[in-house]
């Protein structure tokens, strides 16, 4: 898991993700400024928020701009993990107008999409703060970007699922499908980590009732998903596992209706849409006059 409100922006992946991203952008130059500006024109930028939401990669555009400029000076304003409304400065930089151009379209992209998860996450906790529910994100992220948009889930005050393929065992339904049911899926997955020295936990995915009954019969194991129960079935199975094992809810959960799981008792929900299909934060990057 990625820590809440830490600063991951000098983390290798986090710089290598920039410099691709850069490269990408830049490509044989800045062309525009090269030709409009002089190379050793000195510039004031400011980073304006345009929404109300959480904020979420500041650091990371201070690590833009440095890459792109270690000699410009940031005046932080704001910090990652604050509620901004329209109007808000981020904060404020001076230095190469070259660099600053050439970080602008990049540390917008990056906060922009970072705010927006971190908003949306913040909102659903918000919804169930009454309870001890926790909410998770998913791998339904941006392929190389997962690294940044989960953390951002944590800004805005989420957990983090598992990473990737390789941090958990999670037996979901063409898993327990192609095993022969969730008791061989179970076992076989006990077997596989006893045969290779691995400590990972175990989450297996139910459709029904009967299929929470079937694990039951394999505990201990960590975690049993629910997947698009209702809340008043996904109550009848907490009742069932009765604190056996962790509990989780997902699929057809939605801001309306979150609270209604949360309700329910489960100790997790898992969440697509914080970053599968989040509005972006709008945000602008402008220069002094």
């Amino acid at each position: 898991m990625l820590q809440s409100v830490s600063d991951i922006s000098h983390y290798p992946e986090v710089i290598d993700i920039i410099k691709k991203a850069l490269a990408e952008d830049i490509g044989t130059g800045d062309h525009s400024s090269l030709a409009a500006i002089q190379p050793n024109r000195i510039a004031t930028a400011r980073l304006i928020f345009k929404d109300t939401g959480i904020a979420a990669g500041l650091k990371i555009a201070y690590t833009i701009l440095k890459l792109n400029d270690n000699d410009c000076i940031v005046t932080e304003l704001m910090h990652d993990g604050d509620l901004v409304k329209y109007g808000d400065i981020g904060f404020e930089v001076t230095g190469n107008a070259h660099g600053l151009l050439k970080s602008e379209r990049l540390l917008l992209n990056i906060m922009q999409r970072l705010s927006g998860i971190a908003s949306i996450t913040k909102i659903a906790s918000n919804k169930i703060q009454n309870y001890a529910t926790k909410i998770l994100d998913t791998r339904k992220t941006t392929p190389n970007l997962r690294i940044l948009e989960k953390w951002a889930v944590t800004v805005g005050g989420g957990y983090n699922h598992r990473i990737g393929l390789y941090d958990m065992i999670m037996l979901k339904d063409n898993h327990v499908d192609v095993a022969g049911g969730i008791v061989n899926a179970i076992q076989k997955a006990k077997a596989y980590l006893l045969e290779n020295n691995l400590s990972l936990g175990i989450e297996v995915e139910t459709r029904t009732l009967e299929e929470v009954k079937e694990a039951l019969t394999q505990i201990p194991f960590q975690r049993i998903m629910l997947d698009n129960f209702s809340p008043e079935t996904t109550k009848e199975a907490v009742k069932l596992i009765d604190n056996q094992c962790e509990t989780e809810a997902s699929g057809g959960i939605t801001l309306d209706n979150i609270e209604k799981y949360a309700e329910a008792g489960v100790n997790f929900i898992s969440l697509g849409m914080l970053t599968h299909s989040v509005k972006s934060l709008d945000i602008s990057f402008k220069i002094k006059l």
